[in-house]
């Protein structure tokens, strides 16, 4: 069994002398790594029930949060940020749908780093409207992961139909960049990941988004680089994960949790708290009964709520879960999706909704994968763009 570490801080100094250690190590050496489906679902949930004595009330909560998040940059390797130098945007043409565009982006996270993407928005690209970053998940098929998704596609679209710029971009290792020599299964995939995601508000708020409303919202691994980034940046206004929040599986990916982000020899947590930290801005946690967030409605979600509540935001927070649903970001999702994104961002959902309430995606074109390539014979591959993870300068 696993040995549970709680923060020592002189805030919750109480609460942490009536815990215990709730489980015995294993003979093996202990690693800091959290990883995969690491407790049981019954460890998991005696794990939440006890944090709720760790903070008790707001400043306790606050508190905890603070050491979350030193662990995360510390974890990460991004206690020391690096210098956020040039982002040298590539933007390509619009393709002019109804009611939206598509641009073919890519930007420079790092010197040489070309984080690559796919930009949606109203046509013209009006400034001051609101932006959603959206990481993308893990999926096994070239032709058809990340941004390249149908439903993925759709999202996007309809996003941007409501009146939002819309960044899908791809994950270290994932769309063109893979086609180049990056790799996803690197050791500092999950630092570069937490990097680009930071340098991707960069990108959309250089090209006019309302800093006031800012959204990040994906499914799998995906939803793991939301809550994360969500976390360590308080840009990120409005924060919707979607099918990961687990008390009890913390990721099977090294850029979720291939580095000690939930532990320390100080502390230790899970990510539950992890996207709490995104209170009081607005919450949405999407679970299903198909995955790992099957129990959210009785576990995760009620612990959520209740940090929601020490702060005095209990409405900021909601879970839609579909107890016979899979896995995905499919159109049930999506439906759910749309509204509370509109609500908390001011986006016109009128624009997307037929008479009777649905929303009508027909008008959104699914490009193929390659039509959403940012490098190509008019925008060619910059000449000192870095090919493989290994080359990454952080300093």
């Amino acid at each position: 069994m696993k040995k549970i570490l709680w923060n020592i801080d002189p805030v919750v100094m109480l609460a942490s002398i009536i815990m215990v250690f709730l489980f015995s190590c294993r003979n093996e050496p202990e690693s800091m790594l959290s990883q995969g489906h690491y407790y049981t679902e019954e460890e998991a949930r005696e794990v939440i029930e006890n944090l709720r004595q760790v903070y008790t009330n707001a400043g306790e909560w606050e508190s905890r949060a603070g050491s979350i998040r030193e662990l995360l940059l510390k974890g990460s390797g991004l206690d020391v940020m690096p210098e956020k130098t040039p982002l040298n945007p590539v933007i390509g043409e619009p393709r002019v749908y109804e009611g939206y565009q598509v641009k073919n982006v890519a930007f420079e996270s790092l010197p040489g780093v070309y984080v690559t993407g796919s930009l949606y928005s109203p046509v013209g690209l009006p400034q001051g409207i609101p932006g959603i970053l959206s990481p993308h998940g893990h999926w096994t098929r070239p032709e058809n992961y990340g941004r390249y998704r149908d439903d993925a596609q759709n999202r996007f679209a309809t996003m941007a139909r409501m009146g939002a710029v819309v960044l899908a971009y791809d994950m270290v290792g994932y769309g063109q960049m893979a086609e180049l020599g990056w790799e996803h299964h690197h050791p500092e995939a999950l630092k570069l990941q937490m990097w680009n995601n930071l340098r991707a508000l960069d990108f959309l708020l250089d090209l006019g988004a309302d800093p006031e409303r800012i959204a990040s919202t994906g499914a799998s691994g995906g939803a793991t680089q939301t809550f994360l980034h969500t976390a360590i940046d308080d840009r990120v206004k409005v924060s919707v994960p979607v099918v990961q929040v687990s008390a009890h599986f913390f990721g099977g990916c090294v850029c979720e949790s291939g580095m000690p982000i939930h532990r320390s020899p100080d502390i230790q947590t899970n990510n539950v708290e992890i996207a709490a930290m995104a209170a009081p801005r607005p919450l949405l946690l999407i679970s299903v009964g198909g995955d790992w967030t099957k129990n959210t409605p009785e576990v995760e979600y009620p612990h959520v709520k209740y940090i929601y509540e020490l702060l005095g935001n209990a409405d900021m927070v909601e879970n839609v879960h579909f107890a016979d649903e899979d896995h995905g970001y499919e159109y049930s999702k999506r439906a759910a999706v749309y509204p509370f994104l509109a609500r908390h961002l001011d986006l016109d959902i009128t624009l997307i909704q037929d008479p009777d309430g649905s929303f009508d995606e027909s008008p959104n074109v699914i490009e193929d994968k390659t039509a959403l390539y940012p490098f190509d014979d008019n925008n060619p591959l910059p000449s000192h763009a870095i090919l493989h993870n290994d080359e990454v300068k952080w300093e």
